[in-house]
């Protein structure tokens, strides 16, 4: 049996933890996302005189940018690990430690961005992307989940879509803060890199207050007064009776006879991630969460942010105009983000990602053409910038934020942790393959670099069109029974 949470509304209680979460590890994480691009000449340039004094070796410019490349893409391997690891502690030690072993993670990554240069250490700088990366893999299995079982069900999504809000907030933070007009010099990047573990500290500082999962501890521990404490600290004292449990766990049986109600009180088994691979019932959600969450990493989003530069120098800005301009792009990913929780509280799932992929389909295939007849036609620069503009706006109506939290409303708790951690694994090694393969294919094919993009976006309206139940305000048994049955269910019914 899933408990079911009281809908109390917001109180000040559950309202803290999420922003706890937010501040503690999300903003950080996105921090790490957005912070390493603007100083990389400096960080090229001490690699280069650290490993010439270290180890004697001069370093040509290819053996440079392959070390550089290195730096970035260690975070994102580390991302595909952490993600693999997410499953295995949030059911051995729960979502609360989960959640702190984020946050150690982090801090630990800090540490060595910090004190990289005094030690000489480009393998200092190494382990602390790697460290930052299992950090972000773990916060994006972890986090959603907590957040959701903390939640009542009309505020799944509100709660849900604050990891993703803290992300893109960390990812424009960061921006800032690698300016060379704040960090970003060559005698700072390291304190640009290393500031966000002041933020770590909300986590130590508050996490003997937070609660662990009710549902964690009453589904998996079977731990019933623990669950009730958990629900009292969240909504208050009096929000619930002593008898909260033991009525739905009759309701949930048909009568109230405790003798019969005793196999669903009992604590339910965690499953594993071979269990979950192999269980055909769970074959299409689990689809549509690792396809979600790769598909928004192949929609283009960061090859958006990557091109837009160039975009921004051809309709006349300067190359610092052009950086600020971009910027500015990423301020209003932010901006459009913050109407995620009032979104996602008031409008379904389906509808907005339905809406959100095929406008971002459309988009990207009209940037493709403006970007690709650019030169014959003068007008066509300002075409990009709009579709730039509107790419961003329907990106986080519904590709952006829903497929962090989907996976937590598609499964039952046993195989939840499983599901979200293949989700998390689908999005960082998405993420990887594009960072590696992008620059490449856009020389080789310049504008239609972006037609893939356009394509997956395609393909993922029609998964969502035919395979994606409504999730929103729905018991997350009624949703499970909708997609057992693979690509035969037939989830508009009912």
């Amino acid at each position: 049996m899933d408990l079911i949470l009281p809908e109390t509304g917001w109180t000040a209680s559950f309202a803290s933890l999420g922003l706890i979460t937010t501040f503690g590890v999300s903003i950080p994480v996105g921090f790490n996302i957005g912070v390493i691009n603007a100083p990389s000449e400096f960080i090229k340039s001490w690699s280069n005189d650290t490993i010439s004094h270290v180890y004697g070796v001069q370093l040509s410019e290819t053996a440079l940018s392959a070390t550089f490349a290195a730096t970035v893409s260690i975070a994102l391997i580390g991302g595909v690990i952490g993600s693999l690891g997410g499953s295995y502690l949030a059911d051995k030690y729960g979502r609360k430690k989960s959640f702190l072993f984020c946050a150690i993670l982090l801090t630990a990554g800090a540490c060595c961005f910090q004190f990289c240069r005094a030690a000489s250490s480009v393998e200092l700088l190494l382990l602390g992307r790697l460290l930052v990366g299992l950090a972000s893999g773990l916060t994006t299995s972890v986090v959603p989940m907590y957040l959701a079982e903390v939640s009542p069900i009309r505020l799944r999504g509100a709660m849900g879509v604050l990891c993703p809000l803290g992300l893109t907030a960390g990812v424009v933070v960061g921006q800032v803060t690698s300016l060379e007009q704040v960090l970003g010099t060559e005698l700072l990047w390291h304190h640009a890199l290393s500031c966000f573990g002041l933020l770590n500290v909300i986590c130590y500082a508050f996490y003997f207050w937070l609660p662990e999962s009710p549902k964690y501890l009453y589904s998996v521990k079977g731990d019933q007064a623990g669950s009730l404490r958990a629900i009292r600290k969240l909504y208050g004292r009096h929000s619930i009776g002593d008898d909260y449990i033991k009525l739905q766990v009759e309701c949930a049986t048909g009568n109230g006879n405790n003798a019969s109600a005793e196999p669903d009180s009992q604590p339910q088994a965690s499953r594993s991630l071979w269990s979950v691979l192999c269980d055909p019932t769970l074959r299409l959600p689990l689809i549509l969460v690792c396809a979600l969450q790769g598909g928004q990493q192949f929609s283009g989003i960061n090859a958006i942010f990557f091109y837009s530069v160039s975009i921004f120098e051809s309709v006349g800005f300067s190359s610092t105009a052009a950086k600020f301009a971009n910027l500015g792009v990423g301020c209003l990913n932010l901006f459009v983000s913050f109407f995620g929780p009032l979104l996602m509280a008031r409008c379904d799932r389906r509808l907005c990602s339905l809406i959100s992929c095929s406008a971002c389909a459309v988009i990207l295939f009209v940037f493709t053409m403006a970007v690709y007849f650019i030169d014959m036609v003068t007008w066509f620069s300002f075409v990009s910038v709009g579709t730039i503009l509107l790419y961003i706006i329907f990106y986080q109506i519904g590709l952006g934020p829903i497929p962090f939290f989907i996976g937590s409303e598609l499964f039952e708790l046993g195989p939840r942790p499983a599901a979200m951690a293949m989700g998390s694994l689908s999005s960082w090694g998405c993420n990887f393959i594009v960072g590696m393969a992008f620059p490449t294919l856009q020389q080789a094919w310049g504008a239609f670099v972006f037609l893939p993009f356009s394509i997956t976006c395609v393909l993922v309206t029609l998964l969502v069109k035919f395979y994606l139940p409504e999730t929103r305000g729905k018991e997350i048994g009624d949703v499970v029974k909708k997609v057992s049955f693979g690509f035969r269910s037939r989830v508009l019914n009912g």
